[in-house]
């Protein structure tokens, strides 16, 4: 990866910073894109990289961006956990707005430069929901399935042009997202957190743990590399056999 350049959206912390790691240990300068600025700035401190602070929710500022990047992790996410009728509509708008609409937006900025290049990868961190669904995610379920799209019709333009674009699909990982969700779990099941991970995130996973967030940088660094050349329009699953069923 030297002499490449990544950007890392939800770079601050999880998987993201995970990510970033990786790609800089792998020699690519990397710009850890994320809405906390402090974070954003510890992780690049770290990394050797530059920080971007930005609001993905606000997709309208993204509409003329134009990304001068070889890599593009779109990662960045929310989650919010209620029935679809109690669903507030403005939360919906918002977890598509971060999770689907400005993953098209990076990608179209980033593209000019890659085709220029003749090189480039998309990586856009999807989940296990964007294969399955689970109740209570409407939003969150449809936004990722919305990205295994993308990430398809991306592979499928680019791939002549030297671009390829993958999905990586973790089960839930040990994230701060995930440790909310238990939270949020608990009170839509009234159970407790504990149960919530043994009887809720982990029921349909065949190996019962969370999966670290070094694992899906891994995969990412890999997917980014030069043996993942002819990887192109697919999904890898990282979720414990859950998609399996």
């Amino acid at each position: 990866m030297a002499g490449r350049r990544a950007l890392v959206t939800g770079g601050a912390s999880g998987i993201g910073s995970a990510v970033a790691r990786e790609l800089a240990a792998r020699g690519a300068h990397v710009t850890v894109a994320d809405v906390s600025a402090d974070g954003a700035k510890t992780v690049a401190d770290e990394v050797g990289g530059d920080a971007w602070v930005v609001d993905l929710a606000d997709t309208t500022a993204l509409d003329d961006l134009t990304l001068d990047v070889d890599v593009l992790v779109n990662n960045a996410g929310i989650q919010h956990v209620r029935p679809i009728e109690e669903f507030a509509p403005d939360m919906f708008r918002t977890i598509h707005s971060i999770m689907l609409v400005a993953p098209f937006l990076l990608i179209r900025a980033a593209l000019p430069h890659m085709y220029d290049a003749g090189w480039g990868r998309v990586v856009n961190v999807s989940s296990v929901h964007g294969l399955v669904a689970s109740p209570y995610k409407s939003a969150y379920v449809s936004a990722k399935h919305g990205l295994e799209g993308l990430s398809k019709v991306t592979a499928l333009e680019g791939g002549p042009r030297g671009v390829t674009s993958v999905c990586v699909n973790p089960g839930y990982v040990r994230t701060p997202l995930v440790e909310q969700q238990l939270a949020d779990q608990a009170a839509a099941h009234g159970i407790g957190e504990a149960e919530v991970l043994e009887r809720v995130l982990l029921k349909e996973q065949a190996v019962k743990r969370l999966v670290e967030p070094a694992e899906v940088a891994s995969l990412v660094g890999w997917l980014t590399g030069p043996d993942g050349a002819m990887v192109s329009g697919a999904s890898w699953a990282v979720d414990g056999g859950w998609s399996a069923k």
